[in-house]
This record gives C-alpha cells, structure tokens and sequence, in this order.
C-alpha cells in the first residue's frame, strides 16, 4: 500500500532531483573531465542495472578500492539503487586485512582501481571464491595491471541509462558496511542504514548553511565513512565535487584557487600538509570564502590559528565511525569574532554541541550515566544517541549490545562540560595519563607543545618510570626549518606553560605512525615509550 504521508528516508532521491531540476549544471570535475547531474545521474543508473544483470541483489555486498574518482561516487548511488550495500575499502589497508573484509562481508563485486592491483591480487589469492572484478583504470591514476575480465566503462555499456530503480522498502535496511582499522585483530564492521545517511548529509546542510551548489573539494578520502556522508550532501545541494585522488598541500592549494573551492573536509594530516607548504608556495589569502571542516582528531588551537590566518574558516566536528562521521559542532557565535585571535583558536578547538539531527549527547559517569556537571572540570565519558547512529556491528550482536547499553551509544572519549554547554574532550579512556594519582590529559600536554613555534605535530602518551610511575612521554615532529631545536628546549617551553607535573620526561623526534585517516596512533607510541 502506497502512503501519501509517508517515504523511506533515502539519500538515493537527492540525485534524481538534482538531475531533474539541474541536468545541465556541473556534478564532477576530475582533472579535465568535467561531466553534468544528467550525465552522472544516467552513468549510476547504468552502473545500477549492470550490477543487478551481474546477479547482484537486495542485501549483497559490493566492496570497491577506490580513490576519490567519479566511479566512487557513482558507486555510493548505484550500489545501494539495486538494495545492495556498499563496503568502502581503505586503500592503505594491508592485503591480508582486505581478504578477511572481502570473506566476512561475503563480496559479490569488487570495484578496483588499477592502481591498487598490487595489493588486491594478493588478496584475492587468500580467497577461496573471489568475487566478480571490475577494473577501473583512471588516468590521473598511477597506472597498474587490471585483474578482471571486464573494466569499468565496459561493465557501464552493459547497463540501461532509463533503469528504474525503487527507494528501499524499509528506511532501517543497510546502505553502507565501513570497517574500523583492527590494531590487534581484525576490524569490526559497522552498518549503516538509509534513514542515517540522509539525515546526516541533510546536517551537514545544517551546519555548514550550504547554499545551493556548493563547489566541494574532495581531500577527505570517500572510504572514511563514506567521506563523512559527503557524497550524498553534495548532490542534495547540485554541488559540483572536484575530485582529487592525493590531498597534497601544494595540490590543494592550487584545485582551491582553479575550481573556486567553497568547502572541504579535513583531517589533521591535511591540515599539516597545508600548513607545512612554504610560504613563498602558498597562494596567499584566497579572494573567494573557503570553508574548512576540520575532524578527525581535534586540530590544536595553533593549527586553527595557522589556517585561519590564511583566509580559511574552520568549523570544528568530533565524530567516529559509528556515527557516520560527525555527531558534534563547535557551532559558532558571531560575538566570538571580537575576542582576541588565541582566544578564537582556543574557543573554535573544542568539540561542541549535537549535530542538529542527533538526538542526544553528554558527558557522563561511564558506569552510572549520571551526566557530570558543566563546571568545565568533571570529566566524563561520551555519549549519544539518535538516528544518525549505526545500525550495529555487523554480524556481532554483543558488540553492538554492549555498545548500546543503557539506551546511548558508549563513545570512549573522555570530556568535560564547560558551563555553556559545549563539551571539550581531554583524551581517548585508554589515553589518560596518571600523574600524581591524578588523570591527567594527553591533548592538554600536546595541545601547549604545538604552540611552540618550531612544532608541527606532537602526540603524547605514558611512559612507566620505576620511581615515578607514569610520565609523559613526547613524540614531535618539527617544522623543516626547525633542525636545531633539542628536548631541553622544548621541555623548559613545557615547564613555563603548564603544570610541572604535566611536563613531558622524554622527548622523541620522528614521524607519527597515522592511519589512513590521519589519527595518530597511539597503541604503537606507548609500545615504543614502553620500551626506552
């Protein structure tokens, strides 16, 4: 029974409107390949029906290794046109941990660029049924040998441009399977539904105040949470996304100042990378409004400082995985705008509020979900709730169980509540440091060193002393022009802007272990402090 009152919520009906009320406006620009909605919106359509001729049905799973090409976001269209749902590898992924995703989410379709074949044929080698492969061989790509029998522009012909497709019957059924990087075993999968994509590409609309047609550049990788939900915000609005396969600073810069970039998303490895280009390199301030969504992991008040000052505004989020991206803004006050510049950085650094279509969030007693009090001082754990949430844990029902107990999905980030509400976070539980029999915060300690002017980067974590129990540990990158600064430098910085307690023993100069993300990883810093 059809309802006059009632739809599916999908994310799959904002293509359909934007190629018919927007058919000749630009959707991709992908190096000199520029293509309209209603190219792009019959290209999905093949891709749709091709697939279902390929046997492919509501419930299968088709994983692709994409870049941030067209066929990506075709892919985040057709796959779920036909009810399947999308996996989203990370291209940086080992290949054993491919295979184990390809086995458990049962694959029948693999979308892979040429560039990764490599990696995906020893993968596929550790399958006992490999599934079907489509090579997609994109020419800003850095080339490779294709596995299957049939590239992607070929697997297209097969489809019908006219293919009707149906929004899904249930807004609950799945739409994408993302995986977390597994550190010790393997990644767990998480389940996104129809109902959480839309909303949340709609509170991107929300926060950002997008109006129609925004110019998005695509530095933030599509296989992070589906790129934060942005390809289905994107469209909504008749967007134009600028792909971009490698988010080098350089690169960036020059796609900004080409296509008149409006918006992108950021992680703290993109912010670096920009803010690690040479001045005499940089364009200098841009004459157009370009904003930044910076998250990931929160961006100290001297990287906000840094990318402000060259022309760009930054709106801070905090989000996982498990929320499709972003579920917190530091949304901003206008009034702000007049207090000093470190004060701005300082203000514009914390987490922030509910994203406007999350139902719930606070800072609560882990084990009593007692919410703390907003005295800017009582820590407490994450919590929130709502429908942009996961569906769950993908063939894991305790996991999920667990995750979701007492009626709010358990974060593991640790915060405080400042008294007008925004909340701050002080660390992830497992990265608090015990000082003095005291908790103490490792972004507090990384935040004060990455105002030191040589700084680039700092990640902080415990190391065991025999006499003083836990000490901080530091692990910093510098600047390039910043070869001659030694630890007793840094750590007298430390002593004169912060608590003695809190400064760090030891000082360790090198890269940061990152994921593909660029989250720091922390599990290998406490195995190295660990074994000074």
């Amino acid at each position: 029974m059809e309802h006059a009152n009632y739809g599916a919520l999908s994310p799959l009906t904002f293509i359909e409107r934007s190629a018919a009320v927007f058919p000749e406006r630009t959707a991709v620009i992908h190096g000199e390949l520029q293509r309209s909605w209603e190219q792009t919106y019959e290209r999905v359509r093949r891709l749709a029906s091709a697939l279902r001729g390929r046997g492919v049905e509501r419930g299968d799973t088709v994983a692709v290794m994409l870049a941030n090409t067209p066929e990506m976001l075709e892919a985040h269209f057709a796959v779920p046109m036909v009810g399947a749902v999308l996996n989203a590898l990370d291209v940086h992924q080992e290949a054993r941990t491919i295979a184990f995703i390809l086995q458990d989410c049962g694959a029948r379709v693999l979308l892979t660029d040429t560039e990764f074949a490599k990696t995906i044929e020893k993968a596929l080698a550790l399958l006992p049924s490999p599934p079907l492969v489509i090579d997609v061989d994109d020419p800003q790509g850095g080339g490779g040998e294709g596995l299957g029998k049939l590239g992607y522009e070929a697997l297209l012909a097969e489809g019908d441009p006219t293919f009707i497709w149906e929004p899904p019957p249930d807004e609950w059924e799945a739409i994408a399977l993302n995986y977390t990087p597994g550190t010790t075993a393997n990644p767990n999968g998480i389940v996104y539904h129809h109902r959480a994509a839309y909303l949340k590409a709609v509170s991107h609309v929300l926060v950002w105040g997008l109006a129609p047609h925004p110019i998005y550049l695509w530095t933030l990788p599509m296989f992070d949470c589906n790129g934060w939900c942005f390809p289905w915000t994107i469209t909504a609005m008749a967007g134009v996304h600028v792909c971009l396969r490698e988010a080098r600073g350089e690169a960036v810069f020059e796609a900004i100042r080409r296509h008149r970039v409006s918006h992108l998303c950021a992680t703290p490895a993109v912010l670096n990378a920009l803010l690690a280009v040479s001045v005499e390199r940089r364009p200098g301030k841009f004459d157009h409004p370009v904003k930044v969504m910076a998250g990931a992991a929160a961006p100290s008040a001297a990287v906000v400082e840094g990318i402000e000052a060259m022309g760009m505004e930054i709106t801070h989020v905090y989000g996982l995985t498990e929320a499709g991206g972003p579920a917190a803004v530091c949304a901003w006050h206008p009034e702000w705008n007049a207090r000093p510049r470190e004060e701005r950085a300082r203000l514009k650094a914390r987490q922030g509020v509910r994203y406007p279509m999350l139902d719930g969030l606070m800072v609560a007693d882990p084990h009593t979900l007692v919410p703390v009090p907003k005295d800017g001082r009582t820590i407490g754990e994450i919590f929130i709730r709502g429908n942009t949430v996961m569906k769950g844990y993908f063939k894991s029902a305790q996991a999920t169980e667990e995750a979701f107990d007492g009626g709010w999905f358990h974060t593991g980030d640790l915060a405080i509540w400042h008294p007008d509400g925004y909340m701050e976070i002080k660390d992830r539980a497992k990265d608090i440091i015990t000082l003095d029999d005291e908790p103490s915060s490792s972004l507090e300690i990384e935040s004060v060193l990455c105002r030191h002017p040589a700084i680039m980067e700092a990640a902080v974590v415990a190391r065991m002393d025999e006499e003083l129990g836990e000490t901080p540990c530091a692990f910093v990158v510098l600047k390039p022009d910043a070869a001659n600064v030694g630890a007793t430098e840094i750590i007298e910085f430390c002593r004169q802007h912060m608590a003695h307690s809190m400064v760090p023993k030891t000082v360790v100069f090198g890269e940061l272990p990152k994921t593909s993300t660029g989250k720091v990883q922390k599990f290998k810093l406490r195995a190295y402090a660990w074994r000074l």
